[in-house]
């Protein structure tokens, strides 16, 4: 008997890893190069498709914690992120190709690891089998999934930000620094005045947008809202959201600015800029015209323009339990987006909680819940919610953590608190 992770974005190369370390002989299937995506653009395992930031450092974020725990279950993602990582302030950012590469060579090394090149037409009738085929599934393994849950596919549209070469900005008109002073100055920041800024938003409101084929209805996902649909909500809308100007002082007036437009280093040698926030569906000409009215941007060269597409996930709360084992077959397991969790690392965890307990099982051991005292298991357990009537993805915060049994009224100090029990069962739960 073999097991096989059919998919090899993050959650399925984790998955396989976590299943390899184990002593499981594990066949990973990835279609690319053979079929490709909307939104791929290489055949690398765990390409990252959008932005190159894996979120906060700090363990009072969710986002950090959940990063620390999955250091504590040895992941490889969280070792290739700190291996190939560029400036991002208080975030972790990776320079994406680095980061591909080392989780290549790693898989690609390991002698219990197969990778197999090919399109999954099928699952498995016999093997224990985990589907990380993301949310840009291929129709022919998408049939299968639904041949096998008996369930319509729910759906939202996710979009990516441009990346920008930094020699083509005009480093005259910006400034470089992070929000609050924390971190180095990592970020490129484009300060806008209320006259600039207003021209900006009128002509992003107006600007024409590419055609969203084959879909009926819109569903966008708040996480990755595209800039000029949430610039559509209100004149101030973005200028509170990823235009914010609070904790930037542009040290050539000492004052902050009425708006503020931040690029994020995507490369190791910051050769590559990311325009944070600015997830587009804009057709790429409007997104040249739009965005060269930001200040420093006129004459940008785009290196890659946003793009928006269909992301898929199954109605998990009805088909999966906590250890993201399909109900009725638990011999089949689901990771990554298509199991409704939302974000690279959010993604990555339920790879590696999946392979983790499928290598427990084969091994004769019994699975472990981590429970949702941890940032990993609250990410299991909200999507096996049955409770849940309107499923739609989630990416991790406290909120979907167990509280504490004692009321702290300080934010930060209530988290660290959240944190440190994660940490500490965590740990308990690595040294079985």
């Amino acid at each position: 008997m073999k097991t096989i992770v059919i998919g090899a974005g993050l959650a399925g190369c984790e998955a396989a890893w976590q299943l390899a370390k184990q002593g499981i002989n594990t066949v990973l299937m990835e279609m690319r190069p053979r079929v490709m995506t909307p939104a791929h653009h290489t055949g690398n395992l765990a390409e990252l498709v959008c932005s190159n930031s894996l979120k906060a450092e700090r363990i009072e974020n969710a986002a950090g914690l959940l990063k620390e725990e999955m250091r504590l279950m040895d992941s490889l993602v969280i070792q290739a992120a700190d291996a190939s990582r560029v400036p991002a302030g208080g975030a972790l950012a990776v320079d994406r190709d680095l980061f591909s590469k080392y989780i290549s060579e790693r898989l690609e090394s390991h002698p219990l690891l197969d990778i197999v090149r090919e399109e999954a037409t099928v699952i498995p009738d016999k093997d224990p089998v985990i589907i990380a085929t993301g949310p840009l599934s291929s129709e022919s393994i998408s049939r299968e999934i639904e041949r096998l849950t008996g369930s319509e596919y729910l759906y939202f549209y996710d979009a990516a930000a441009p990346v920008v070469a930094h020699e083509s900005i005009d480093m005259s008109k910006v400034f470089k620094a992070s929000r609050y002073n924390r971190g180095d100055d990592d970020y490129i920041n484009c300060p806008m005045n209320r006259e600039e800024y207003l021209n900006f938003y009128h002509n992003l409101i107006n600007a024409e947008r590419a055609e969203l084929k084959t879909f009926e209805g819109q569903k966008v996902f708040e996480g990755c809202m595209p800039i000029e649909i949430m610039a559509s909500r209100g004149e101030d809308t973005i200028r509170f959201g990823p235009l914010k100007p609070v904790g930037l002082i542009d040290p050539r007036t000492g004052r902050e600015p009425y708006a503020v437009v931040q690029l994020r280093q995507d490369d190791r040698r910051a050769s590559l800029y990311n325009m944070v926030g600015f997830q587009t569906n804009l057709r790429f000409g409007e997104q040249k015209r739009v965005f060269s009215l930001i200040p420093g941007l006129e004459n940008a060269e785009f290196v890659r323009y946003g793009v928006m597409h269909r992301n898929t996930f199954i109605d998990s709360p009805r088909l999966l339990d906590c250890f993201y084992r399909f109900r009725k077959e638990p011999r089949i397991m689901f990771a990554g987006q298509i199991t409704g969790v939302e974000g690279y690392i959010e993604s990555a965890s339920s790879g590696l909680a999946a392979g983790y307990n499928l290598g427990r099982t084969l091994n004769g051991k019994e699975p472990v819940d981590f429970t949702d005292e941890t940032a990993i298991g609250a990410l299991a357990h909200y999507v096996s919610d049955n409770r849940i009537k309107d499923f739609q993805p989630m990416s991790i915060n406290f909120g979907i953590m167990a509280p504490l049994g004692t009321r702290i009224r300080n934010k930060q100090e209530k988290n660290r608190a959240l944190a440190n029990r994660a940490l500490e069962k965590v740990r308990y739960i690595n040294g079985r």
